[in-house]
């Protein structure tokens, strides 16, 4: 730790450490989440004093942080060391972790929670804060949209030395983004629209056209400098960088647009950028494919409804599908998303429902009337299907339990 840091910090700092470590080498977690909240109970003021003399690039939205910030971190180590979340850890306590664990990287990328955001913010005063989508998710922890919606805004519109780059194409990221004094604006395209049918300053209809969108009131789509066409992304200078990404799915291509924008202006060119971005494999074992017994396994994550839209769309369709889904804190107790996914895209497939939540997920698909069998044990469920591929979806601790369980995973 810099030693400038008071004495307060470096003492925060160093018991975070030493809890953390206790904690992996109890078998309880990687550490970053009890260390860090033990070092803000320690000094409350020790994020603000960790992220001072640094670059801090801050990643928030419903869905694609972890993936996006990732990219970023890719591509800021052109520069130098780079300080990351990238064990997805973007609460308060693992943002506080992930600076602590690098003290002299002059950047940071940090994916935050978008409810944490507006006090991560004021802590850190980011370069660029990367906006990526808003839409519904846990209500049981998060609440509406809309209400993450009007706090994004108030915190972008006290901050504004911050370079706001967002995705014109989502209707509430524009909302919250548009007082923004140093808008970047990206064309990243949008595929899940049910919560912007109605438009969050007046409620007034939102009047969609192709590549356009706008409301009675005035709101309505800004032009774009950052364009993404199929694998192609346009830059301000007119230029085109090919993107090529080894990551599935339009929402990939998404991210990296955004992420080709954020750091570009960090000081990285895009195609410098785009070179660093192909590397990437998988991002926490999501999109890896493991060699389970006689099975390829490809692993999935989906969260809620927009998440489930894309993911559907990259599943094979001579595939084989478990989906696991349970209702942990991380989760969200409430599972009422799964009536706003659309599951009639799984009909004809072989589908084995897994998870402790199998049995609301089996309600659902017989409503949606896709054919499937229940078997609680995802692996138990890999395991006896037939020969060959498998495409496995889960939500979040589901996932991260079968990352665990499955070898190479």
């Amino acid at each position: 730790m810099s030693v400038r840091s008071p004495l307060r910090t470096r003492a925060s700092v160093a018991a975070g450490r030493a809890t953390a470590w206790l904690s992996r080498s109890a078998g309880l977690g990687r550490g970053g989440v009890i260390g860090g909240r033990v070092a803000l109970a320690l000094d409350p003021r020790a994020l603000r004093r960790l992220g001072q003399e640094r670059t801090v690039v801050l990643v928030t939205g419903t869905n694609g942080k972890t993936t996006t910030a990732r990219m970023l971190t890719r591509a800021l180590e052109a520069l130098a060391e780079v300080a990351a979340n990238s064990d997805g850890a973007n609460m308060p306590d693992g943002v506080l972790a992930a600076l602590a664990a690098s003290p002299e990287a002059p950047y940071a990328v940090l994916e935050v929670d978008e409810t944490y955001l507006p006090w991560v913010a004021e802590q850190l005063t980011p370069a660029v804060l990367v906006l990526l989508n808003l839409s519904r998710d846990q209500l049981d922890r998060v609440g509406e949209v809309r209400a993450t919606e009007r706090e994004l805004r108030a915190a972008i519109a006290s901050h504004p030395e911050t370079t706001i780059v967002a995705n014109c194409d989502d209707v509430l990221v524009t909302s919250a983004a548009t007082g923004a004094k140093r808008p970047v604006w990206v064309a990243a395209g949008r595929r899940w629209t049910g919560d912007s049918t109605a438009c969050p300053r007046c409620d007034g209809l939102v009047e969609t056209a192709k590549d356009h969108w706008r409301c009675a009131c005035g709101l309505a789509r800004p032009e774009p400098t950052w364009i993404l066409d199929g694998d192609l992304v346009r830059t301000p200078g007119g230029r085109h960088v090919d993107l090529d990404l080894r990551l599935p799915g339009d929402a990939n291509r998404a991210n990296a647009a955004l992420a080709l924008a954020a750091a570009h202006r960090v000081g990285v060119p895009p195609h410098t950028a785009a070179a660093r971005l192909r590397t990437i494999t998988d991002i926490g074992g999501r999109y890896r494919t493991i060699r389970r017994s006689r099975h390829h396994v490809r692993l999935m994550l989906a969260k809620n409804p927009a998440g489930w839209v894309e993911t559907l769309r990259v599943l094979d369709e001579d595939t084989p599908v478990v989906v696991a889904v349970n209702a942990q804190e991380a989760d969200g107790r409430d599972l009422s998303w799964l009536w706003d996914v659309h599951f009639e895209r799984l009909r004809g497939r072989q589908v084995v429902v897994a998870g402790e939540r199998g049995a609301d997920l089996a309600v659902r698909l017989c409503y949606a009337e896709v054919a499937h069998w229940a078997e609680p044990d995802p692996v138990a469920a890999i395991d006896a299907l037939p020969p060959g591929g498998v495409e496995l979806v889960a939500n979040y601790t589901a996932f991260r339990e079968l990352v665990g369980r499955l070898p190479g995973g």
